[in-house]
């Protein structure tokens, strides 16, 4: 058997996806392919492609199916998505029973899989722990001026400490 190099791993080890607070997410599209935004951008006409509708779709769909769950922004770029989701406490602060983050974004990027015929994307995702309202300052402003410069997921800032 060949020695292949471990994967890293990109998770906090012993920590709760399910606990209730905010989360960075970032998927990307297989081989970063650029099929989320039409060719014809530029020049003005709508942005996102028939895939990129089908991924909208399924990032607004997140609360439907895990009420706990909210999309504070989100944006779908030509070859991957960032999402701002927070994981909410019942009216009197109580922990609520949630899915993990991994449960949340594999769930939807199986539906836009069904819907499509195929898989877009690239195995796992990227998550960061938002730590303080610094933080979530920080990614909200990364996120909502992403399409602007067409930033790649490796041009991110490093929210951790944050």
């Amino acid at each position: 058997m060949r020695n292949l190099p471990k994967r890293r791993t990109i998770r906090i080890q012993a920590y709760d996806y399910s606990t209730p607070g905010a989360y960075f997410i970032t998927a990307c599209v297989q081989n970063r392919k650029p099929i989320l935004w039409n060719a014809e951008a530029a020049t003005g006409c709508s942005r996102l492609s028939p895939i990129g509708t089908l991924v909208e779709t399924a990032i607004l769909q997140i609360p439907e199916h895990y009420p706990m769950i909210s999309v504070d922004i989100y944006c779908v770029m030509p070859d991957h998505i960032h999402m701002l989701l927070s994981i909410h406490t019942d009216e009197d602060g109580r922990q609520i029973a949630a899915p993990t983050m991994s449960m949340v974004v594999g769930h939807m990027k199986r539906w836009v899989s069904m819907k499509n015929g195929s898989s877009i994307w690239q195995k796992s995702f990227i998550d960061r722990v938002i730590r303080n309202d610094t933080g979530y300052r920080a990614v909200w402003e990364y996120i909502e001026n992403n399409p602007i410069k067409l930033d790649t997921a490796d041009d991110m800032p490093d929210f951790e400490n944050m």
